[in-house]
């Protein structure tokens, strides 16, 4: 769902205080900081981060590890593992958990204007590269294909962003369908996009940042150019 800011608090808690510790690190460094990283930082005990982090995964807002609970995997647009996409910017290369992610960056990243997120098309394995900006979409005939409904996204959330990719075209989409024997998702263009991407995590390197709820979630899906059950919305 769309993040939005609420006023920030006098004092963070210290599950707020573990979240920015993890946000703040992936921004500056490309990687998520370990548990013993995230304990100098806040001044907060080990035990403790471990159990604010089980906090956030709990609330979605961070993906953990199933295998080791103090690995983040996911802190979007954050990832920890490679999904498809680098993005570079001017002195940090972060792995882009899925195209939605790679192309909010910049809008997140103030330091950031541009970046270059670069991929290859799952479907032929041609490269892809684009600077994106906050003032304008890049161009290019490409398209994004996302395969889970969003009302799925959770069920396994790595899957889901793992296959919110770029393609040269329709046709390649509709090839890669045919060779992983996947249903069509939804198809949107890289005007639609970045549009997306531009809005989506506003607030979320702030303190006191709030999820929005499922209406104004839709709201943005609409007015950003989103349409059908794929996403909540009327067709």
């Amino acid at each position: 769902m769309a993040d939005n800011v609420s006023a920030a608090p006098t004092s963070l808690d210290g599950t707020e205080k573990v979240r920015l510790a993890v946000y703040h690190g992936f921004a500056r460094t490309g990687h998520a900081p370990s548990v013993p990283e995230i304990a100098a930082l806040t001044g907060i005990a080990p035990d403790q981060v471990r159990q604010e982090l089980r906090t956030l995964h709990s609330r979605h807002d961070v993906v953990l590890d199933p295998q080791d609970n103090d690995q983040v995997v996911m802190a979007h647009p954050f990832a920890s593992v490679p999904l498809g996409f680098s993005v570079m910017g001017a002195h940090t290369l972060w792995w882009g958990g899925c195209a939605w992610d790679s192309f909010a960056m910049p809008h997140l990243l103030q330091d950031e204007p541009d970046v270059l997120v670069a991929t290859r098309c799952p479907a032929c394995d041609n490269p892809h590269a684009w600077v994106v900006g906050r003032e304008a979409p890049p161009k290019g005939d490409q398209v994004a294909h996302f395969l889970t409904p969003m009302h799925r996204a959770w069920d396994n959330v790595v899957h889901t962003c793992a296959n919110q990719r770029l393609f040269c075209s329709t046709d390649c989409v509709d090839t890669w369908l045919q060779q992983t024997g996947q249903e069509r998702g939804y198809v949107m263009d890289l005007a639609t996009l970045w549009r997306f991407a531009s809005d989506w995590y506003t607030g979320r390197l702030e303190p006191g940042y709030t999820r929005s709820d499922p209406a104004t979630a839709s709201a943005y899906f609409a007015e950003v150019g989103l349409h059908g059950a794929f996403w909540g919305l009327p067709d």
